[in-house]
């Protein structure tokens, strides 16, 4: 699938698609982070919302007769025109993903190119609606997983049934994940933010509580929606969504990864990154405790800069991660020291071969020469195989470079949709990679040549001159 982004922050267009592992560079304010955020608003609003309508004779069938069945193939065949409509919807929407004004995303968009897709494969679906104690809605794939088989669990009566809207977004819900779950993947960002959501997630908190015991208080004066205006603070969505998955920890905390249970060895590459253990107690109490000393238990306000960059990484991966998932992280090299940072470019690649698929912005030119170096160990000659070895790396971590999209964000010479003719506009330009040299990423190489040039004429000018 090929994504277009239009007049979006300083990138005037760009025509890009997203690999196993996707990779955006760039100097700063080149709209690296406004791209991958584009898109994971995007992704989650395909999740989300009802991209496929359901016909109202449908609904009435289901709840006449208690049970139907939807066929998946006009689904698939006008998927294009479904994706189109969500993807206008979801653009004129893109103000409030990133917290901006209208004004400020006026005219920006967000489209896939058409016949882009590919063959559409359907994913299984399970899906049962209600409480613990009583179920609502059932929704399984049915037919060889062409059609969706939905079951009205409680009694047919008009008094005990739910509404149609309800009913609608349900099924519209079982159609996405059937049609849309092997394009669209579950998603998880680590937003630039995440230090700050880890160290402030009990103020906003505070905040929220505040409103409420204000509004309860009867001798405040306070209109409620004048009460609530002062209190309002809006953040980009990829944060809000931080500080939720920070506050939810609890919860998240009695659960295992399934890519963790696959693949337990991944736990101890994890550990030696952030340098110890979190542990959340059941108040929500983040601790950490680090590998040198196990007696010691940090707050995180106490911790490392680098253990709060980590924290909602760890968590994710250690017990949501599955197959499938796209991992999403702005800056991984964060706080990070150049070591970690290229055993975070080893732990990426081991999760790829491992069926996840990740998507990073990054200044780090540490991450990407060790990119480069699996890319080159990949092509397992005997010399490059003993190198390897020597060095403790291994064969789960070698990168295929079929598997990487490289772009490149700076000013080139494009011709935009509706221009008339060629100009210089700041767009996502795809880097060559090698599968001898590895990725060919100039913005950092100019940089390094020109300091290499300038530290060679100090060690070696001639101070005669």
């Amino acid at each position: 699938m090929r994504i277009k982004i239009e007049n979006l922050g300083v990138i005037k267009q760009a025509v890009f698609s997203l690999g196993d592992l996707t990779i955006i560079c760039g100097k700063n304010n080149t709209g690296k982070t406004y791209a991958m955020h584009a898109v994971y608003g995007f992704f989650d609003y395909l999740r989300r919302s009802p991209v496929f309508p359901v016909d109202e004779l449908f609904i009435n069938h289901l709840y006449e007769n208690g049970t139907a069945t939807l066929p998946l193939e006009p689904y698939v065949r006008d998927i294009s025109k479904h994706l189109d409509r969500a993807a206008k919807s979801y653009s004129k929407l893109l103000f409030h993903v990133f917290a901006g004004s209208e004004r400020q995303f006026e005219g920006a968009m967000i489209s896939i190119v058409p016949g882009s897709l590919g063959e559409i494969a359907l994913s299984d679906v399970d899906i049962t609606i209600g409480s613990a104690e009583k179920g609502i809605f059932k929704v399984t794939s049915t037919n060889g997983k062409n059609a969706l088989n939905i079951s009205l669990l409680v009694n047919k009566s008009k008094s005990d049934s739910p509404p149609v809207q309800v009913a609608r977004d349900v099924i519209s819900d079982g159609v996405t994940r059937a049609v849309l779950g092997n394009i669209v993947p579950r998603l998880f960002l680590s937003s630039a933010e995440r230090t700050g959501a880890a160290i402030f997630q009990k103020e906003l908190d505070f905040t929220r509580n505040r409103i409420i015991e204000l509004i309860g208080d009867k001798s405040e004066k306070l209109h409620p929606l004048q009460l609530l205006n002062s209190f309002i603070g809006e953040y980009p969505i990829a944060v809000r969504r931080n500080v939720d998955f920070i506050r939810e920890l609890p919860n998240i905390v009695k659960h295992e990864s399934v890519l963790l249970k696959k693949h337990p060895e991944l736990s101890a590459s994890l550990a030696d990154i952030i340098g110890g253990e979190f542990r959340v107690s059941k108040g929500g109490e983040v601790r950490f405790t680090p590998s040198c000393n196990r007696r010691v238990k940090l707050e995180l306000v106490e911790s490392s800069s680098s253990v709060r960059s980590l924290l909602d990484t760890g968590f994710y991966l250690a017990h949501i991660a599955e197959p499938g998932d796209l991992l999403m992280i702005d800056e991984p090299e964060l706080n990070l020291h150049p070591e970690n940072q290229r055993k975070m470019a080893r732990l990426f690649v081991s999760l790829v071969n491992k069926g996840m698929k990740i998507f990073i912005t990054t200044h780090s030119d540490y991450i990407i020469k060790e990119l480069n170096t699996l890319i080159a160990f990949h092509r397992r000659t005997p010399r490059l195989l003993a190198l390897a070895g020597r060095e403790n790396y291994k064969p789960s971590e070698f990168l295929n470079p079929s598997r990487v999209r490289v772009y490149i964000a700076e000013a080139a010479t494009i011709k935009p949709d509706g221009m008339s003719r060629k100009g210089n506009y700041n767009t996502l330009a795809m880097a060559d990679i090698d599968p001898v040299l590895g990725i060919e990423a100039p913005t950092f190489d100019r940089s390094i040549e020109e300091m290499n040039r300038i530290q060679d004429e100090i060690y070696w000018g001639d101070d005669d001159e």
